[in-house]
């Protein structure tokens, strides 16, 4: 059992006797009930336990399974006890768009993670609320489209990126080796060129590491150990892997600190080269107006710019590995990705005008996406108020997970939802269709804000990859044989692998 696992992997004495008390509240509360009941209409759910609620039913690797399944049981809109946070689960894609679309001043507010509070303190746009949030998204939303999020100059260096990356691919000669350093390197050079004005070498440690740490820490904030400390921090608080996140996240906090002051060293109002550029010139502008107390402060420069980076990091380019993965597995899928790009584009490169007339390859990247479920529970959510959903009451405050793997899994809204299938995408005459369905960068006031950046990442890399390679499996390995099994962590990234990439160019 995961959480008895826990006590054990810790030769703490102080982790031990806590244990025992945990163990002794346990016993002294198992015949008393929640303090607070479920009320008549409030969403239903399984019975929790004193203290522990419905832990012992959940599987913590994969929790997203588990919640997935009670929806089968409780309907679209459902209560776990995660110990004793009470949360609820919205599941399937007309609850989930109703409650983030429909209701989103109602559903919009942020919920926190401990181990990340901790740090960020309220700050930032990823986990703040309020004032700030408004504030800063607002001003990283705009200042990312004045440096090219969106615009030619962003595809330019996408397209620079691609070139890097393919010369680092030949450098394999065909021979296997993992994808996931060298295409984390290229998508994070993207969001480094807006945020900090410039690129970084593959092999420049200082940014390798800065990369290498955030992936990491992606990772740990989705084990089993970090979940419990967010629930019993007073028990948990000596595990080894909140030291590990606690010292990467140090590691990180220096290293961009450092970057900032070299920035500010060097720093023209009137020609700024990224989004730190930008926000500095604003802040000395406020200061000399006189004007002190406004969230353009340094900890929200930090951990704003440290939320860009693993944002614009992480996930694509961990949906540009599922994609290699996806081809390599389905080999005649990708014959046919490969067969239209070279009708329609031949040797040039691709460019993101090209999309309206590849309509197959783009029902692919489509599809990775939506069958690859990156995000399978959108980051928590908050009830900003009472209200009553679906006929149930959530009071002010609640906790509420918006099940993404429910929306893209969803079987009213795909005909085969647990297959790879580009005919999702497409219409009986082969042209690209949209799909209301297909969320996977949540919807409402928390969508991701690059998901335009994204978008133009997704179809750049990976026809520019399907362009230049063919994908095969390493040497002995057959295509039924690679694992399609995400690694356990806060994103699911595939499990470590390694393809060969057959130049063909």
């Amino acid at each position: 059992m995961v959480i008895l696992d826990l006590f054990l992997q810790s030769s703490s004495v102080v982790s031990i006797l806590g244990a025992l008390v945990f163990l002794l509240l346990v016993y002294l509360f198992s015949t008393s009930s929640f303090s607070s009941q479920a009320k008549e209409n409030e969403p239903p759910g399984p019975k929790p336990l004193p203290l522990l609620g419905n832990l012992l039913q959940m599987d913590l690797k994969r929790p997203y399974n588990t919640l997935l399944k009670l929806s089968k049981k409780y309907g679209s809109v459902f209560t776990v006890y995660l110990g004793p946070k009470k949360v609820v689960v919205l599941a399937g894609y007309k609850t989930v768009k109703e409650a983030l679309v429909n209701y989103a001043d109602e559903f919009g507010d942020r919920d926190q993670m401990l181990v990340l509070h901790e740090f960020f303190q309220g700050n930032g746009i990823i986990w703040s609320n309020g004032d700030s949030w408004k504030e800063m998204r607002r001003f990283a939303l705009t200042n990312l489209r004045d440096f090219g999020m969106g615009k030619k100059a962003c595809e330019d260096k996408i397209i620079e990126e691609c070139h890097q990356l393919i010369e680092v691919f030949k450098k394999f000669k065909g021979k296997a080796f993992d994808t996931a350093r060298p295409i984390n390197y290229a998508v994070s050079n993207i969001i480094c060129s807006i945020t900090y004005g410039s690129r970084f070498e593959y092999d420049d440690p200082e940014f390798t590491s800065l990369v290498d740490r955030t992936n990491r820490n992606m990772q740990l904030l989705g084990t089993p150990s970090i979940q419990m400390y967010n629930l019993f921090p007073w028990l948990c608080k000596w595990i080894a892997n909140r030291r590990e996140y606690r010292r990467l996240f140090a590691a990180n906090r220096k290293q961009n600190l450092e970057l900032f002051s070299r920035l500010k060293e060097t720093l023209n109002p009137q020609m700024c080269r990224g989004f730190v550029d930008a926000f500095l010139a604003h802040k000395q502008n406020l200061e000399k107006s006189g004007i002190t107390n406004s969230h353009f402060h340094n900890e929200n420069l930090l951990v704003t710019v440290l939320n860009l980076f693993v944002a614009g990091t992480d996930t694509t380019a961990t949906t540009v590995r599922w994609g290699l993965l996806f081809m390599t597995k389905y080999p005649k899928i990708q014959d046919q990705v490969r067969e239209e790009l070279s009708t329609v584009i031949g040797s040039r490169q691709v460019q993101v005008e090209d999309r309206k007339n590849l309509p197959f390859t783009d029902a692919v990247i489509h599809e990775t996406q939506r069958l690859a479920n990156i995000a399978p529970v959108a980051l928590p959510h908050r009830t900003s108020r009472d209200i009553t959903f679906q006929g149930h009451f959530i009071k002010k405050g609640t906790t509420v997970y918006p099940l993404l793997t429910s929306v893209l899994y969803d079987e009213s809204e795909w005909v085969s939802p647990h297959t790879f299938n580009p005919s999702h995408f497409l219409n009986k005459d082969g042209k690209f269709v949209k799909r209301d369905a297909f969320m996977p960068f949540s919807a409402g006031r928390r969508a991701c804000p690059g998901e335009s950046l994204a978008r133009m990442e997704l179809l750049i890399f990976f026809a520019t990859l399907m362009q230049n390679f063919r994908f095969i499996p390493p040497p002995g390995v057959s295509e039924d044989e690679l694992d399609l099994t995400p690694r356990v962590g806060l994103s699911l990234n595939p499990s470590p692998h390694k393809l060969c990439a057959v130049s063909c160019m």
